[in-house]
């Protein structure tokens, strides 16, 4: 917000070319420094990216691709259909 107040004044004034002043580029980098400690003092604490934490985090099923279809299978109920079904005799 103060960056276009600034910008505004200059072109009020009919300075609107050349470089930007000293102070406005001293305030950008200021707030860019204090921005990037900010941002890094409240991001939470990174997760652990191995193989075993991601393998806790996820179902039995994905971490198999042979049982997807037997999976599939028994939700859908095909396989508990053709065990179930009463034999005549």
């Amino acid at each position: 917000m103060l960056f276009h107040l600034d910008l505004s004044h200059l072109k009020a004034l009919g300075q609107p070319e050349g470089s930007l002043p000293s102070d406005i580029v001293a305030e950008a980098l200021i707030a860019l420094v204090f921005g990037i400690i900010g941002a890094s003092i409240r991001t939470p604490e990174l997760r652990g990216t191995t193989w075993r934490s991601e393998m806790k985090r996820r179902a039995k099923e994905e971490s198999d691709p042979r049982l997807s279809f037997q999976l599939f299978a028994e939700r859908a109920g095909i396989l508990s259909q053709v065990s179930t079904i009463p034999e005549k005799s």
